[in-house]
């Protein structure tokens, strides 16, 4: 290599360092979040060094054509890389493409690349009991007897309606009083009706009895200490503590648990038609990776409960 290549080739990884710091510092991104980043933009620029034969230096990483991604993307699975982590790289030199581009004034012009297919995958579902248990235990950790109420409310009606925690924060006054359902608007503003069970009607009418502010008109059906709404993250938060002291697996989250809603339906007989409505897919093939969840539950069944599997 001569000394101008030297050269170049020194800019270019001064110029990685700096993608680091920005992703720390300006980003806000975790030591662990921008090391990968940096890593996977070393890795690139080592690649593309092999695959043109001579030194990249800055102003080539302007013209990197979409060719020369699929090369990369394509060496890195032949070196065992799964689909959902090649996706990710791929995010990764996109973003220091982007900041190199930046970096030298120019306009980012970044090759079309499509990302390798990621496999569907669910978390496994709760059983009944521990989801159960998860909501109560999170209703008897709070620190204001209203607050277990509510947190206890929300998360029996993720499992007892299949809400996502969105829809559940978004509902306001005007769905009381209750009945035995609920008219939800799911993504896409689209409106759907769900079963409201006798227990979660009890428990939603214990936290309006507890709750020490007035819910009326369009206020949040749930809200914060302080009377404002209730920030999704603090339902996760109140998960998580349940799910520490109970040992269940991190896989449980507000959202499995509206997985275990449909994984149960479809195990109790429910048609794909018919949870497909309940859930608010678009369309039925969103619906239909959870025959895989249910197979492998009813696989795993079998297998701790016959004596010769």
């Amino acid at each position: 290599m001569d000394d101008a290549g030297a050269l170049e080739t020194s800019a270019v990884r001064a110029l990685a360092a700096r993608f680091g710091e920005l992703l720390r510092h300006d980003r806000r991104r975790s030591p662990h979040t921008a090391r990968a980043y940096v890593a996977t933009a070393h890795r690139f620029l080592d690649f593309m060094a092999r695959h043109r034969g001579e030194a990249i230096g800055r102003y080539a990483l302007l013209v990197i054509a979409p060719v020369d991604m699929r090369a990369f993307l394509a060496a890195r699975r032949a070196e065992g890389l799964g689909a959902s982590s090649a996706a990710r790289e791929l995010s990764a030199v996109r973003a220091f493409l982007t900041f190199a581009a930046e970096e030298m004034g120019e306009v980012p012009q970044l090759p079309r690349t499509r990302a390798p297919k990621r496999p569907r995958t669910l978390p496994r579902p709760a059983s009944p009991g521990d989801a159960i248990a998860l909501a109560e235990d999170a209703g008897e950790a709070a620190a204001h007897a209203w607050i277990g109420a509510r947190d206890l409310a929300i998360l029996l009606l993720l499992y007892g309606s299949g809400l996502r925690v969105s829809e559940a924060m978004s509902l306001t006054a005007r769905v009381l009083p209750f009945g035995s359902t609920l008219r939800v608007i799911g993504k896409r503003a689209k409106p759907r009706v769900v079963p409201l069970l006798p227990a979660v009607r009890q428990a939603i009418d214990d936290y309006l009895r507890l709750c020490p502010y007035p819910i009326s008109g369009d206020s949040p059906l749930f809200l914060g200490a302080k009377g404002g709404p209730l920030s999704p993250d603090l339902v996760r938060r109140a998960v998580r503590g349940a799910r520490q002291r109970l040992g269940l697996p991190d896989s449980l989250t507000p959202h499995a648990l509206r997985h275990s809603f449909a994984t149960h339906l479809l195990a109790g007989g429910a048609d794909l038609r018919s949870l497909q409505e309940l859930l608010g897919h678009a369309s039925l093939s969103s619906t239909q990776i959870y025959t895989g969840v249910d197979a492998a539950h009813l696989l795993d069944v079998y297998r701790h409960a016959h004596p010769r599997a």
